[in-house]
């Protein structure tokens, strides 16, 4: 996925209300910036962290500026949660998206369970149907390993819930947990953070819904769905 123009460097000053933050540009100039997150962020918004942001022209938006990338670890990590949503539909079109390849027609937003709308639901001639759940993974407390959720998500459990009902009536599910970032080559739910959504991955794994962990390399020009797996540490 490319992003045209490229990113702009700056620096974050600080997130707050969750979906703002301030970001010094290269003149010096500082900026209200949207933050497209509704995590923690946690190891994600270091006062004076390099950043990078996106400037819309769009006359209607409020904030002209949204922030993409944080670096940490010496590794930029996406924190704009749309962004895995878009890569996955990328994979999905161009049919990369590993043991989902056969698929030839994607829907996304497709109503399904308690008044919820799966990402993708997948269709191909002679196919059970695929639900897929995307994930966008940020969290990374140790070197090496990459978590989630950052906060407690309510909704991610449903979500495993919901697919695990969609497993027993005869379809496919599926969740693509995307890693943000370059440095990671493990995954594990963040037991602590969230212990409902660890026990409910483990259900959900248990009963037939399929999980693939999988890195997402960010530049600021733009970043690549990689099909090589992370590994699953429980």
């Amino acid at each position: 996925m490319l992003i045209d123009p490229p990113l702009v460097e700056g620096r974050l000053l600080r997130r707050y209300k969750r979906f703002f933050a301030d970001v010094e540009m290269a003149d010096g100039s500082v900026e209200v910036t949207h933050c497209p997150n509704p995590g923690s962020m946690l190891g994600l918004a270091t006062p004076g962290a390099r950043c990078f942001v996106s400037r819309s022209d769009n006359p209607k938006r409020k904030l002209a500026l949204t922030l993409e990338l944080v670096e940490a670890r010496e590794s930029l990590v996406c924190v704009n949660t749309h962004r895995a949503n878009a890569l996955a539909a990328e994979a999905l079109h161009a049919r990369k998206a590993p043991g989902l390849e056969a698929y030839d027609r994607v829907r996304p937003e497709a109503p399904y369970g308690q008044n919820s709308r799966v990402d993708f639901l997948l269709e191909g001639d002679g196919l059970p149907n695929a639900f897929v759940e995307v994930k966008s993974v940020t969290l990374s407390r140790e070197p090496g390993l990459a978590e989630f959720p950052d906060s407690k998500s309510e909704r991610a459990v449903k979500h495993l819930r919901e697919l695990g009902a969609v497993v027993n009536s005869g379809h496919r599910a599926r969740v693509l947990f995307l890693v943000q970032r370059d440095d990671c080559a493990r995954f594990s739910p963040a037991a602590d953070i969230d212990p409902a959504f660890a026990r409910a991955l483990d259900e959900a794994k248990e009963g037939g819904v399929e999980l693939g962990f999988y890195a997402c390399p960010w530049t600021p020009g733009g970043a690549s769905f990689n099909p090589r797996p992370l590994e699953f540490v429980a």
